[in-house]
């Protein structure tokens, strides 16, 4: 890989850090510039999911104070959540890469409608919450499918992930945002990290891609709070999204 490559996979980590701080949403700056350097779709989603797990470290670290008192909740999440991501990565690695290659281009544009909704989600979400409970350690049956679920496609492509994450976390509990995210963080980093374990074992991960990603990330996700405090979120967010799109549209060609 050449210096050019390496330094293209850095800057996307450290886009796709930021973006995964403001809008769960790092795959849509990794996974493109793993595909400009001239990797295969599989393998290149792969090799995202190795590289991020960088990201899920920089984000937990930086959200240690609304982790405090969450550890028994976090525990059946994280289990929940790993499960969902080994099932996810064995249908990956058990399907054709055509059919992958197909279905990436409408999991990249729902990611980003999700990312543009995500507002009215987060206001429909809190009028829900309202009417239940403050949440317990141990989900609910409703609750821990939806993690399942969602932990699956984590470990399947992963992009938007974290919103969806974060619309379910936000249905079992009245809390902070920002406590239901640094959860969010860490549950759906649990799928990634079972899923990043597979692909390591028996899948085509190219570490020197993995390696330049995830340096890029660890910086991008560890500055990302702080760039999200000075910065208006809604036209960073809306331009994700629309980059989203654009990426779609052109996978489908």
């Amino acid at each position: 890989m050449d210096i050019g490559s390496i330094a293209l996979l850095v800057s996307a980590g450290v886009a796709s850090g930021l973006a995964g701080s403001i809008a769960g949403l790092a795959s849509l700056f990794s996974y493109p510039a793993l595909l400009a350097v001239g990797l295969p779709p599989v393998a290149a989603n792969v090799t995202n999911t190795v590289a991020l797990f960088s990201n899920t470290v920089g984000t937990a670290a930086g959200s240690r104070t609304e982790l405090r008192g969450q550890r028994d909740r976090l525990l059946w999440l994280c289990a929940i959540a790993a499960l969902g991501g080994a099932v996810g990565a064995a249908l990956l690695l058990g399907t054709p890469s055509s059919a992958f290659e197909a279905v990436v281009p409408w999991l990249i544009a729902l990611s980003s409608v999700l990312i543009l909704v995500r507002d009215p989600l987060r206001r429909l979400m809190a009028s829900r919450a309202r009417s239940v409970a403050h949440h317990t350690a141990r989900p609910s049956l409703p609750l821990a499918c939806a993690v399942l679920l969602v932990g699956l496609y984590g470990g399947y492509f992963g992009a938007a992930s974290g919103v969806l994450m974060l619309a379910v976390l936000s249905l079992s509990a009245t809390e902070p945002l920002p406590v239901t995210n640094a959860v969010k963080n860490v549950a759906t980093g649990a799928a990634n990290i079972v899923a990043a374990i597979a692909y390591v074992a028996v899948a085509p991960v190219n570490w020197a891609a993995a390696v330049s990603l995830g340096l890029g990330a660890l910086l991008g996700s560890s500055l990302g709070p702080l760039v999200v405090r000075r910065l208006p979120e809604t036209p960073l967010r809306i331009a994700i999204a629309l980059g989203g799109l654009g990426l779609a549209i052109s996978l489908w060609r």
